[in-house]
C-alpha cells in the first residue's frame, strides 16, 4: 500500500512548472475547478506519484505559507544526489542544508521549494551498521 503526498501549494500551475523543471516531473492528470484553480494534479517524479493542489481558504485547504510553514519533509531517493540538487536549486529552490555526507551512508542536502515544502534528496553511498547509526546520531545530537 503506497503512500501518496498530496501538497498544497500557491499558484499550483507555477508548481507543475518548478517540479518539472527541478525533478523532471511527468505530469499524468489534472482536475481543474471552474474558478480556474486546480483540485488536482497527479506528478510523476522517478517512480512515485506527488499530487498537488492550489490552495481552497474556503475549505481549510492552505499551503505551507498561508500557515506559517510546514511540518513535513518530502524525501527524494537519487542516483546522483549533486545534479539533482544543483537542478532544484536552478529551479529556483533555496538550499536549507548543503549537500554532504552523512553519518547514515548518504550524501545529503535539503532544500526548500518556493511553495513553502521541504525536500530532502539523498543518495546512498555505503552501507552502515545499525548501532553505528545509533551512536553517531547520540554524538551528533548529544
Amino acid at each position: 500500500m503506497p503512500i501518496t503526498p498530496h501538497i498544497v501549494v500557491q499558484d499550483a500551475e507555477r508548481a507543475v512548472a518548478f517540479y518539472r523543471s527541478a525533478f523532471a516531473a511527468e505530469e499524468l492528470s489534472r482536475i481543474p475547478t471552474p474558478d480556474g484553480r486546480l483540485m488536482s494534479v497527479q506528478l510523476r517524479i522517478g517512480d512515485a506519484v506527488l499530487h498537488l493542489a492550489d490552495e481552497f481558504p474556503e475549505m481549510g485547504v492552505l499551503s505551507p505559507p498561508s500557515i506559517g510553514g510546514t511540518a513535513v519533509v518530502l524525501a527524494l531517493d537519487v542516483g546522483d544526489a549533486e545534479a539533482v540538487f544543483a537542478q532544484a536549486v536552478a529551479a529556483g529552490a533555496e538550499v536549507r542544508q548543503p549537500l554532504q555526507d552523512v553519518f547514515w551512508g548518504d550524501r545529503h542536502g535539503q532544500i526548500d521549494d518556493p511553495f513553502g515544502h521541504r525536500w530532502n534528496i539523498s543518495q546512498h553511498l555505503r552501507d552502515v551498521p545499525h548501532d553505528e547509526i545509533v551512536a553517531a546520531a547520540a554524538q551528533a545530537f548529544a
